[in-house]
């Protein structure tokens, strides 16, 4: 009777250990959620007598299309050096002819401005959900009530993707600071003043041929 029990023994094992393997996920909510980086990229651009040296605007430009700037990019200037708004409208003035403006949101860099220098600080932010795909677990094994591996791979990658801001995904974004309370009613009044379909609130749509 001790073979045949060792035997048994031996065959579950494997079938045990295939049900723990895998990515788990013991909740409705997936575990593979966005995930935010960002990047900042930087340049110390000359100012003389609050002005932009000459050349560094030129330099600036080929700067901006060495990195790529584009939709969704954040750019400030930081000029705590000293301050030089004849430097940030020049910059500002760059900066438009990519179609963006420039942020108040200036972040914290590793090194401080030296004086007699503006930087300009491009910041760029990525969206992904790391470890997608996941086919990690197999479910016909599953006996700890498991939802699959990939669940929400696809939506949640898929919403990386389309987020406009990625930085929406971190803290959300704010509402309009008015708000016009006769818009918000109007589907609400529609829905109150349509008739029932017992009162003919359904119209019947034939089509032409037909009876």
């Amino acid at each position: 009777m001790t073979k045949p029990t060792l035997l048994l023994s031996a065959l579950l094992l494997p079938t045990v250990l295939g049900a723990c393997a895998g990515t788990p996920n013991r909740g409705f909510e997936s575990v593979h959620q966005p995930v935010v980086s960002r990047t900042d990229y930087a340049l110390d651009l000359g100012a003389d007598g609050g002005r932009l040296a000459p050349g560094e605007e030129a330099r600036l430009e080929g700067w901006l299309r060495t990195v790529r700037v584009g939709y969704g990019d954040r750019i400030a200037v930081d000029d705590s050096a000293g301050p030089a708004p004849a430097a940030t409208g020049a910059i500002a003035g760059v900066v438009a002819r990519y179609g963006l403006l420039l942020s108040d949101e200036v972040p914290v860099t590793p090194a401080p401005v030296t004086p007699g220098t503006v930087r300009v600080v491009v910041s760029r932010m990525h969206a992904s959900v790391p470890g997608c795909p996941d086919w990690s677990r197999n479910l016909s094994n599953d006996f700890e009530g498991h939802t699959h591996s990939n669940y929400g791979c696809a939506l949640n990658t898929n919403l990386a993707g389309m987020v406009a801001n990625p930085a929406d995904l971190v803290r959300g974004a704010d509402g309009a600071p008015t708000i016009d309370p006769q818009s918000a009613y109007k589907a609400i009044d529609s829905y109150r003043k349509a008739p029932t379909t017992g009162a003919g609130g359904t119209l019947k749509v034939e089509k032409a041929g037909t009876r």
